[in-house]
């Protein structure tokens, strides 16, 4: 017969303890060497581990943390300073519902009273009957993303404030691009029909010159010279027009300014201007005045108002040429008895290729005012104007009697 044997699987007590003790020394290591933080609450809140990366982000140290009630060390307020309630903490939320809660935007305490912001999971722990015993808390150390997420925002808001920049600049390209279409037609259709008109008439005087010749008398063909003349004059005025406001838009017009008398420079101008069955008359208060300014300039902006106050002036009437001085400034007025401007083209009255409603068929380009506006405002000065329908206008013009050195505009 033979002798039986109990064989057993179990483990001796030993065996078990050293398994046992390897696996917690796993465990501390894995939590040693993780780089997140990480802890331990029992039900009541306070610490039961912790790891040495989460001891180090708050600045205390391991031991001194068991036992404690980890939100009134490191939870206990919020960024701005106010009291964090404990029954409104997600971090023990997870010991009441068993739910894991996942936060980030909230910051944790250093021992020396400093914060940081954190994101963190807060995980309840079950025993083999699923009972809750505690949470464990993950959290991580995240000035670094928010500062790079700060960065990025500021990166996007500038960014976004550089597109606008530039839409806007684009919107007004394109606005001045329109704006330059239109005015590039207008200039075609007043060359068109402005040039029309004086070439016709050029054409009749020829043509009537070439046959009735012997017809004619002397008397006769000196007028005829004397319109086609007068029409080349002002179909050249409107191509040096033209020039000069392709320059201004260049910005590409040299001032040159120098000294001069304005008393005796207004007197030879209205010398040299046929007035066409028109008085012209100069008032001034000075013999001499001085002044430094550009004279080609200044000989535009007065012989462009002053044809303009011929030709929209009936025959017989006055222009007046006054020169005054006031605060450092010449002031130049020009006085019709005129049509006078309609209120609605006063704020049309400097714009290109512009003309009264009220100016009928008196020819002209409508570009002189334009100039006149624009070579006052190269010579630091100001223009004004009074008008009355029927009663006449006066233009007033005030540019500065030192004007600096030459530059380049």
């Amino acid at each position: 017969m033979r002798q039986g044997y109990l064989i057993s699987n179990s483990k001796p007590d030993y065996l078990e303890h050293r398994e046992l003790e390897a696996l917690r020394r796993q465990h501390q290591l894995i939590l040693n060497a993780v780089g997140e933080g990480v802890y331990g609450l029992d039900m009541q809140g306070n610490v039961t581990f912790v790891n040495p990366a989460a001891a180090a982000m708050i600045d205390w140290d391991m031991n001194d943390l068991i036992g404690q009630s980890m939100h009134k060390v490191l939870h206990h307020s919020h960024l701005d300073g106010t009291h964090y309630r404990r029954d409104r903490c997600p971090i023990y939320a997870a010991l009441h519902d068993g739910s894991t809660h996942r936060i980030t935007d909230e910051v944790f305490w250093r021992k020396d009273g400093t914060s940081f912001p954190v994101e963190y999971i807060s995980t309840p722990m079950r025993d083999e009957q699923g009972q809750v015993i505690g949470a464990v808390v993950t959290f991580q150390d995240i000035t670094q993303r928010k500062w790079a997420e700060s960065v990025l925002h500021q990166a996007n808001e500038d960014l976004e404030l550089k597109v606008r920049s530039r839409a806007a600049e684009l919107y007004t390209a394109n606005e001045h691009l329109q704006e330059l279409s239109a005015l590039k037609s207008r200039l075609v259709s007043m060359v068109c029909h402005e040039f029309r008109n004086p070439l016709n008439n050029i054409a009749l005087s020829v043509s009537s010159l070439d046959r009735y010749d012997k017809q004619l008398s002397l008397l006769q063909k000196q007028q005829y010279l004397l319109g086609i003349a007068a029409n080349v004059e002002r179909m050249t005025q409107m191509i040096d027009d033209i020039l000069v406001l392709g320059k201004l838009e260049a910005k590409r017009l040299i001032l040159s300014p120098q000294p001069i008398d304005l008393v005796h420079f207004c007197q030879d101008l209205l010398l040299q201007v046929q007035p066409n069955q028109r008085q012209l008359e100069f008032t001034g208060r000075f013999k001499t005045l001085l002044a430094r300014t550009d004279q080609t300039l200044l000989r535009s902006i007065l012989i462009n108002i002053l044809l303009n106050a011929i030709r929209y002036s009936a025959e017989g009437s006055v222009v007046q040429l006054s020169l005054s001085q006031r605060k450092g400034q010449a002031v130049f007025s020009i006085k019709d008895q005129g049509l006078g401007i309609s209120p609605e083209d006063y704020p049309h009255l400097f714009e290109p290729f512009h003309r009264g409603k009220n100016v009928s068929n008196i020819p002209g380009s409508g570009l002189g005012l334009s100039i006149v506006k624009q070579f006052v405002d190269l010579q630091k000065g100001d223009i004004k104007v009074e008008s009355e329908l029927g009663v006449g206008t006066t233009f007033r013009v005030r540019l500065p009697l030192s004007f600096p050195l030459p530059f380049k505009r």
